[in-house]
């Protein structure tokens, strides 16, 4: 059985390109310059989007947007200035939802963590709603890039896979369709890249800082994504535990986590009310921790499980089944135990868990697959990884690549239909014209519905996808391909 240590052990000691002989740094910057390049395109496809009726963003988008301007205009998060004087106008003509109640001090916050509206404050300020979606563009690219040097770098994967996997993953759903919206999913998505290819590195000061402040940012962004950040700090700190050599850094990383655990919370009684930004909203009156439901049903919940990936609408698998890969990938990884499986296996496994029973609803206001986005770059490191070192890479190439080619296919088909105004790309998105689409969701179980033929659907999927997971896990354990 592998050395469960080896979980946390980098591909590269230094961490540096020039360590990997295999790759040449040149066509590594290359290579990640094109894959942010192709990603970016197409995040940028949807860049002009109409969002709903009436609105070039919908349902928590303006409230970012309106604290950005906030922080731009005035230095503060209160939005009662722009509700009152209908400045969201401007991108959301429709009706806006009310989301805020007062607080004593008569001030009206938004009820959404203030880190993404501080990064989108000056792109907004300058460039208004299209200047804030730029920014996201940029993020999902550089997102693209990092995972290229990730996977190659870091986890040994031959840089013509990576670059491949990687674009193949950036240019559909969900990465393509968050490189737009408004929303915190993308920056959680690069801060547990970030924090990835740091715990991957040597236990120095660079890296530890790294994965600290990666960590640190997670709740800022959204306090749901605390369980992702639980699961890299522990994989950061059991690291550095077994390295010896680092008590020091060891406890300056339990300081700086201590510390900024410390600073979220006086931040937010001090400024909205609570100990998370729903104290100020006006959906909560139950308490803060109904945001997770009034009465959850776990056991009805738990179909999430399998309906996060195979949902007849909201699934990662019914906009790009190259989804279908994550099974078969989480499996060899757990069976291999390869160098850094835990940086990999545990936040993906928090993340999952917490979508699946923590998470108020899958089917939302939004587009499919927000509940995960933070941890689909795992999901790509992952099949990447299993593409590159565990499948034979030319057999496999052909399957993944039009897997990928139906995923944005379907997004750039829907793009058109929204263009032509047949179509938004929040609330009727599941009606698109696009026949392929069409044909292979009626093999999808639909979580809504949750007809007879639907539970058939479900059972049908549980079972071929465990054994995907069953036959990856014995391929796994067979001698590498030569």
């Amino acid at each position: 059985m592998p050395d469960p240590t080896t979980a946390l052990t980098p591909v590269a000691e230094d961490g540096d390109e020039r360590s990997q002989p295999s790759v040449e740094v040149r066509a590594l910057r290359r290579t990640m310059a094109l894959v942010a390049l192709v990603v970016g395109l197409a995040a940028l496809a949807g860049i002009g989007s109409t969002a709903a009726v009436g609105a070039q963003v919908t349902a928590d988008e303006p409230y970012y947007l309106m604290t950005a301007g906030s922080l731009f205009h005035r230095q503060d998060l209160d939005i009662g200035p722009d509700l009152r004087d209908h400045s969201y106008r401007a991108y959301h003509r429709a009706t806006l939802p009310q989301q805020t109640a007062p607080l004593p001090g008569g001030q009206r916050l938004s009820p959404h963590d203030p880190l993404l509206p501080a990064i989108l404050a000056v792109p907004f300020g300058l460039g208004g709603w299209f200047g804030a979606k730029l920014a996201m563009v940029a993020m999902a690219a550089a997102l693209a890039a990092l995972l290229v040097w990730t996977a190659t770098v870091r986890f040994g994967v031959p840089l013509g896979v990576a670059g491949v996997v990687v674009a193949g993953f950036g240019v559909v759903p969900p990465l393509a369709a968050y490189g737009t919206q408004i929303y915190p999913e993308l920056p959680a998505a690069l801060a547990v890249t970030a924090a990835v290819a740091a715990l991957m590195g040597p236990a120095d000061r660079r890296c530890t800082a790294t994965w600290v402040v990666a960590v640190a940012a997670l709740p800022w962004l959204a306090v749901k994504y605390a369980p992702v950040a639980l699961a890299l700090a522990l994989v950061g700190l059991f690291a550095l535990a077994q390295a010896r050599a680092r008590r020091g850094l060891l406890v300056g990383a339990v300081v700086g986590l201590g510390l900024a655990a410390v600073a979220f919370g006086a931040f937010h009684q001090a400024v909205y009310g609570g100990w998370t930004v729903y104290a100020a909203g006006n959906h909560f009156g139950g308490g803060e921790l109904t945001v997770m439901g009034e009465s959850p049903d776990y056991a009805s919940r738990s179909q999430r499980l399998v309906n996060l990936l195979t949902d007849h609408d909201f699934g990662l698998l019914a906009w790009a089944p190259a989804f279908l890969a994550a099974v078969p990938a989480a499996a060899a990884l757990v069976r291999r135990r390869p160098k850094g499986w835990l940086a990999l296996g545990l936040p993906l496994g928090a993340g999952w868990l917490n979508a699946t029973f923590v998470a108020l609803t899958m089917h939302g206001w939004w587009w499919p697959g927000r509940q995960v986005v933070v941890v689909v770059p795992l999901i790509v490191l992952s099949v990447a990884w299993w593409f590159g070192t565990v499948l034979r890479w030319e057999r496999v190439r052909p399957w993944f690549l039009a897997a990928s080619g139906f995923g944005l296919l379907a997004w750039l088909w829907l793009q058109v239909e929204v263009a032509r105004g047949t179509s938004t790309i929040i609330i009727d998105f599941a009606s698109t014209t696009n026949p392929l689409s069409k044909a292979w969701r009626l093999l999808l179980p639909d979580g809504r519905v949750l007809a007879a033929v639907d539970d058939v659907r479900l059972v049908g999927w549980m079972a071929a996808l465990a054994a995907l997971a069953a036959w990856s896990w014995r391929r796994a354990g067979a001698a590498e391909p030569s």
